[in-house]
């Protein structure tokens, strides 16, 4: 078999980068979220295509309308919990329309594999009046795109494009295409249509109506919404992943497959429900299609057979609607327990440590890695809701408790997440009158997405160095009178800090910087390795107690103690992986037996 060069082997995510790039996308912005993260790194990467991290998503959206004014196409791209910070924009985009094809790339998340909800974005289709596509495969997305842009130029609005963590990350022979001319910017005046005064507003209403009426025509004739014909005693109506399971599920059946979930080809939808004896609707989450279909009248079966939560997969499909054409799957084979934890030599274990021996304070954290900050040993983390509420919730709980708060509330966040939302919490806090202290995690990185860039970290999306935000004289110009800077590795001393700065009256941002273990020069970066000195362990486990996955505990009966020359009360000893260890440190400085030491050498 000969190497063909016009077809490629790509995940969702890098097909729908390079639909955009062969639809003629001038301008994209988004904000990092799995499962959407790779559409923007993989976008940047074409030639004639300018891109960016947003500090947001309603950021990244607005600089999308923002480029489509100027009459180029423009691509936004975020997770499903992002659309609910963009929808502002949102909705106002859908009465502007714009000028060059506007397309909003939204990745839903099904088992909230990376996610703090499970919420179908498909709703925003119907509730913004605006057309919504969703592939079923990586080749299919890339061929969506250009339809996408075209859909948007011909109806004068955004087109929202859906995609699961299934598609998003599933790899798929894509055929390679040419790149649309990308059109010339310009300057039109068009006040009538973009500023959204009541008055204009008004009359924009009934454009929206008359385009939704043209696209419902149009959705009956595309060849994205096609029927594949079967056996007709059972048809499917589905989209996206959920029809790749019916075709697995029953290959031989009739399907109605749609490409464009909103609005819906009702005329289609009525021809095929009337050829087959059952009509029965397949969809992860929400009843979306089945209560649209339904509200037209037409009789069909769905979230009474089908699971509304979680992903669904052939197996499930199969069994949900004939349990007795299936056999009982084997047994799952027992793996080992590998509970969710933050790396050997994170810097945010060291806060977190400090948070844990506080008892009587409240921790509201926030989004990102740090939040397994949650999990035990360390558990210090008493709330988690959404990007940057933890500012916010804390300033609430002041609010609330008045005097008797003082001393016992605290926020933390990220840096990135800081930016994203955060600091609009730290201006209310400060404006307001609060007293609840935030911790910065600024490990320099977006880390949990994946190492992307933002505002904070000197960088931008293709690692050239860029503006960095200061955060201390960030602080300090919203008001906040006590900005701290701490070493997090350094456990003793950063305890301290907290201690202070929480029991503070006034409100202060403590800024604990040190990178993330796991970038490439701190990888690169020749660090000391600790290791445990046995003979010195006393089975005391303040090491322990950090939770460092570098170290590791080994239980012992009096007979193994006394046999090991330790006391014979002795519960068991700590030891260190050294290929494990990123040397931070953070251990050796809570050991008041000398029992860890530094491998200067290495």
């Amino acid at each position: 078999m000969g190497f063909d060069r016009d077809k490629l082997w790509l995940s969702g995510n890098e097909a729908i980068a390079l639909g955009a790039w062969e639809a003629g996308v001038q301008v994209a912005s988004g904000y990092p979220g799995t499962p959407s993260t790779e559409v923007m790194g993989n976008l940047v990467k074409y030639e004639g295509v300018y891109g960016e991290w947003a500090p947001n998503e309603k950021v990244g959206l607005e600089v999308a309308i923002g480029a489509s004014f100027a009459g180029v196409r423009s691509l936004a791209t975020m997770k499903h919990v992002g659309l609910n910070v963009a929808a502002d924009p949102l909705f106002t985009a859908s009465y502007t329309g714009g000028r060059g094809g506007l397309v909003i790339l939204n990745a839903d998340d099904p088992q909230m594999h990376s996610s703090q909800n499970e919420q179908d974005n498909r709703n925003y289709a119907f509730a913004a009046k605006l057309p919504m596509l969703e592939p079923s495969d990586p080749a299919e997305a890339k061929a969506m795109m250009l339809s996408a842009y075209e859909f948007s130029e011909e109806l004068d609005c955004p087109v929202l494009f859906r995609i699961t963590t299934r598609i998003a990350h599933v790899k798929g022979v894509v055929p390679r295409g040419e790149r649309v001319a990308p059109a010339t910017p310009s300057i039109e005046r068009m006040p009538a249509k973009f500023v959204m005064l009541p008055g204009n507003a008004r009359v924009r209403r009934g454009v929206v109506e008359e385009r939704m009426a043209r696209a419902r025509e149009l959705a009956e004739t595309l060849p994205e919404n096609r029927v594949e014909d079967g056996d007709r005693s059972r048809g499917f109506i589905c989209a996206g992943t959920s029809y790749n399971y019916v075709k697995e599920a029953f290959p031989g059946a009739a399907v109605l497959k749609l490409g464009m979930v909103w609005p819906l080809p009702e005329k289609m939808i009525r021809e095929f429900a009337a050829s087959v004896d059952e009509l029965i609707v397949v969809e992860e989450l929400d009843p979306f299609l089945e209560n649209h279909i339904k509200a037209m009248g037409i009789a069909c079966r769905g979230k009474d057979l089908i699971p509304a939560q979680g992903e669904l997969n052939s197996f499930i499909v199969r069994k949900s609607i004939e349990p007795e054409s299936v056999g009982e799957l084997f047994a799952p084979l027992e793996l080992p327990m590998r509970p969710p934890n933050m790396c050997a030599g994170c810097p945010h274990r060291g806060i977190f440590y400090g948070l844990s021996k506080m008892k009587d304070v409240f921790v509201s954290g926030d989004i990102g890695c740090y939040t397994l900050g949650f999990l035990p040993p360390l558990s210090a983390m008493d709330s988690c809701v959404c990007m940057g509420a933890s500012v916010t919730i804390a300033h609430g709980m002041a609010k609330a408790l008045g005097k008797a708060g003082e001393g016992k509330l605290v926020a933390v966040l990220g840096d990135s997440t800081f930016m994203h939302s955060g600091i609009t919490g730290l201006i209310n806090t400060i404006y307001n009158e609060s007293y609840a202290s935030v911790i910065i995690l600024d490990n320099r990185i977006t880390a949990m997405t994946g190492h992307q860039q933002n505002p904070a970290s000197g960088r931008n999306i293709k690692g050239e160095p860029a503006n960095a935000i200061d955060l201390e004289k960030l602080c300090e110009a919203v008001g906040v009178r006590r900005v701290v800077v701490v070493n997090p590795h350094d456990i003793n001393a950063t305890r301290k800090v907290l201690k202070e700065e929480i029991e503070s009256t006034e409100p202060s941002v403590i800024i604990s910087r040190a990178p993330c273990v796991l970038l490439p020069e701190e990888r690169a970066r020749k660090k000391p390795v600790y290791y445990t000195n046995l003979d010195n362990c006393t089975g005391c486990q303040a090491c322990v107690g950090l939770g460092c996955p570098a170290i590791s505990w080994h239980p012992l009966t009096p007979e193994e103690a006394r046999a090991r020359g330790y006391r014979e009360k002795q519960k068991g000893y700590a030891e260190i992986n050294e290929v494990q260890c990123n040397g931070c440190g953070q251990c050796a400085s809570l050991c008041k037996f000398e029992a860890i030491t530094c491998r200067e050498e290495n």
